[in-house]
């Protein structure tokens, strides 16, 4: 239990450590731009890069994993947004309530705590489940707010702003250039490689500071109704729903099954609370939900960490 804790505590740390920056120095949100804009624009996508670049082209065809792993989190937000429309009869509200369900933080607290957790060998997972999951987000939910009503935008505007928003993602260009890299077998110069190995060390740590920081600055002040489906469903069912699928659709290698199990209990992303933000729909709650189920995920998370590293479970339900 002491290698898990020792495991955790640096990743969650940090987090704790940014809340209580938040907390203590006074500076408002808007103080985080600049930070933002070198983690999503520099330091992630470089990370990303390192990852897929050294890796066998064809270790990056795992369609059935693709499928199986983007399925489970599908199915938790459609069972969400299901939930959440037949109580409420509004699409936009049930749109946020299903991502705050089935959208993990994958992209800050995912590339760092996978590669921790389970070495060199979850980059590939890891970085294959983080951009088909975006590409997928970045389609359903502005198709969804369209066909409410909330945006109002002719078809073929909406599809070329939905393409626009996938291809040009710094992360989506990581992946391809990574993946071309590879399919090249090429390699950056020397000292282009070291500025990449700089980067990349600093996605993690800076991400998740920023992420403390953010919950600071976002206080609890209502706990939505919703959260009681919510938490469990993100934390629990999700991360064993991905556990079933995975195991009944292939015989993966187990660090690419405890990959995907561990991305998908991560509590909810952050995005979430922005694109709550961005359609002015359920955004104090989506805030709350990001605050709650991050919390939680610390007991979560270890205890699923320490199933995983101990043995106590099978990695595969159906070898």
């Amino acid at each position: 239990m002491a290698e898990i804790f020792a495991l955790v505590l640096p990743f969650f740390g940090l987090i704790v450590l940014g809340y209580g920056a938040g907390k203590i120095v006074r500076q408002p949100v808007e103080a985080l731009g600049w930070m933002n804009i070198f983690i999503i624009y520099i330091a992630l996508p470089a990370l990303f890069f390192q990852l897929l670049s050294k890796t066998p082209i064809e270790k990056l065809t795992e369609w059935s994993y693709i499928v199986g792993s983007s399925a489970s989190t599908y199915i938790i937000f459609g069972f969400m947004f299901a939930v959440s429309l037949w109580r409420y009869r509004a699409i936009p509200r049930a749109t946020i309530t299903g991502l705050a369900a089935a959208y993990g933080n994958i992209g800050y607290m995912g590339p760092g705590l996978a590669l921790l957790a389970f070495g060199a060998s979850a980059a590939v997972p890891v970085a294959l489940i983080f951009a088909f999951e975006n590409a997928l987000h970045f389609a359903i939910v502005p198709a969804l707010m369209a066909l409410s009503g909330t945006v109002d935008r002719s078809p073929g505007a909406l599809a070329f702003d939905v393409v626009k928003r996938i291809l040009l993602h710094p992360f989506i260009l990581a992946t391809i250039v990574g993946v071309g890299a590879a399919a090249l077998e090429a390699t950056p110069p020397l000292a282009v490689e070291r500025l990449l190995d700089y980067l990349a060390n600093a996605a993690a740590p800076c991400a998740l500071f920023v992420m403390g920081v953010t919950l600071a600055l976002r206080p609890l002040r209502r706990v939505p109704v919703e959260l009681s489906l919510i938490v469990p469903l993100k934390l629990v069912v999700h991360p064993l729903l991905c556990w079933v699928v995975l195991s009944a659709m292939g015989n993966f290698d187990p660090v690419w099954i405890q990959s995907a199990i561990l991305l998908a209990a991560l509590p909810t992303a952050t995005n979430v609370f922005v694109l709550a933000q961005q359609y002015n729909v359920w955004a104090e709650r989506a805030s709350a939900s990001v605050l709650v189920t991050t919390a939680a995920s610390v007991v979560t998370v270890t205890a699923i960490l320490w199933l995983m590293r101990t043995g106590s479970v099978p990695v595969d339900l159906f070898p």
